[in-house]
């Protein structure tokens, strides 16, 4: 079950119809081989949820039965576009060989052809935003920059078994939540509301991006490979060392030893095992609770916003802490 189908929102599925052809409009080219580049992740599909966070943030504001007008959908666009700018570039630097079950640009054709159309869909992204004002675009522009900044930090850390939390945290801070942030935002920026209403849909989208980056770290060393659509452990390998796997350093003598050089993948699942019963899993899971509860606190506190939307939004946060369990 997809994570949107917890939000119960009549009609969201007509609204991500919508987001799919901007989205198809948006990366076609006059010259063919750069649209088909750019359209390869678009045609593969996928959640969509930073637009739907787009989407329901703006019917927050406006009620759960009103109409999603053009610039809703121009905002949610703009923002599944960064998003996928930032995977072209992932799969770079990962060497990653398939994406959302098709194989990779840069496995197909090159890492300069992959890092080249991760740059057009940024700019595509950052020329919808401009359509909505100065404000969209300047906000935008610094969530690019922020995603920059945590997948900068978390290169700094690759393969340290002396990684910090905090140090953690502000990664994926940078590399998830802001734009979990900004999704949320441009809903309301779009919808006109004060700015207490902005600052609460604003913070519940950064403490939905945390807490959906933490259940993804969790469900890295927890879930099967079919299960995740990518290796089980792959961020073992690539030497990220997530929430789970820091809390388990602290405690786990026989972990540290195994940890800090490369890790081939016969290996990987004792790792896992050995992170599990360091009870990495759990410390992670209460700080993924915390964020969760954090952003529903933000949503009851928003007596501005549609109780029918927010409901759901909060079925949402409660949906992800159940793919731990």
């Amino acid at each position: 079950m997809s994570p949107l189908d917890a939000l119960g929102l009549p009609g969201l599925s007509d609204d991500l119809e919508r987001i799919e052809a901007g989205l198809r409009a948006s990366v076609a080219h006059a010259d063919p081989f750069l649209g088909e580049v750019a359209g390869h992740l678009v045609s593969a599909g996928g959640k969509r949820l930073r637009p739907a966070l787009t989407i329901v943030a703006a019917r927050a504001c406006a009620g759960a039965d009103a109409a999603v007008d053009a610039d809703v959908i121009t905002g949610g666009c703009s923002v599944e576009l960064v998003h996928l700018g930032s995977l072209y570039h992932d799969d770079v630097i990962d060497e990653a060989e398939t994406r959302r079950g098709v194989e990779s640009v840069n496995a197909r054709w090159s890492n300069i052809v992959a890092i080249l159309a991760g740059d057009f869909l940024l700019a595509r992204a950052s020329e919808l935003a401009a359509s909505l004002g100065a404000d969209v675009a300047a906000l935008l522009a610094s969530t690019i920059g922020e995603l920059c900044r945590g997948q900068v930090l978390e290169l700094q850390n690759l393969f340290n078994p002396e990684h910090e939390r905090e140090a953690y945290l502000s990664a994926i801070s940078g590399k998830t939540a802001s734009l979990f942030a900004t999704s949320s935002r441009i809903g309301g920026m779009v919808s006109g509301v004060d700015d207490s209403t902005l600052s609460a849909l604003t913070a519940f989208g950064d403490h939905l991006g945390m807490c959906f980056q933490i259940v993804d770290d969790i469900l890295d060393l927890t879930a099967d490979t079919d299960t995740l659509g990518k290796p089980a452990g792959n961020d073992l390998m690539e030497g990220v060392y997530t929430l789970p796997v820091i809390a388990a350093l602290e405690r786990s003598a026989d972990l540290r030893a195994r940890l800090g050089g490369e890790v081939r993948p016969d290996e990987v699942d004792g790792i896992r095992a050995l992170v599990r019963a360091a009870g990495g899993v759990e410390v992670a899971r209460e700080v993924a609770i915390a964020e969760a509860t954090k952003a529903n606190e933000v949503l009851r506190s928003a007596t501005a916003l549609d109780p029918a939307v927010t409901d759901g939004m909060v079925r949402l946060v409660e949906g992800l802490i159940d793919r731990t369990s």
